[in-house]
């Protein structure tokens, strides 16, 4: 895993992230980047710094789509398992318990594998934006009974 402490998020500090997965990943290794949406990682500096780099391929989530990316499940457990847990009084004190969960990450990496295969999750998606549309659609029956329109 490779990781940086900034202060700021903005597209200086990508492109400053982006210089140390370069110099880490072997220059015969294709860089596949799983982003969300937000507009760090789509300003000129960083785009200029793509065109340059042909094997760094991007790759957007949808919006509210960040359970495709792995990454947020491992954020997750950060938050879960060491965050949540503890009272961290200073900045200082909140990167030396995230560095301890990485740490502790390196010493035993094990991968985020899918449990659930495409077509199973976009079954359960299909189900859920069904369920929605008939939720909505009492509710509009409902008022329009109520209301007699």
């Amino acid at each position: 895993m490779i990781s940086q402490f900034h202060r700021r998020h903005r597209s200086v500090e990508f492109r400053r992230f982006l210089d140390a997965v370069d110099a880490a990943v072997p220059p015969e290794l294709n860089v596949h980047l799983i982003l969300d949406n937000y507009g760090t990682h789509k300003t000129p500096i960083i785009w200029r710094w793509l065109a340059k780099r042909p094997r760094f391929h991007v790759h957007f989530t949808p919006t509210y789509g960040s359970w495709l990316n792995l990454v947020e499940r491992w954020f997750a457990a950060l938050t879960t398992k060491q965050l949540r847990r503890g009272a961290h009084r200073s900045v200082a004190q909140l990167e030396a318990a995230i560095q301890e969960f990485i740490d502790a990450h390196h010493a035993d990496p094990k991968p985020f594998v899918w449990t659930k295969t495409a077509d199973e999750i976009l079954a359960s998606i299909a189900r859920f934006a069904q369920r929605t549309a008939d939720d909505r659609d009492a509710r509009v029956i409902s008022r329009t009974t109520e209301t007699g329109h």
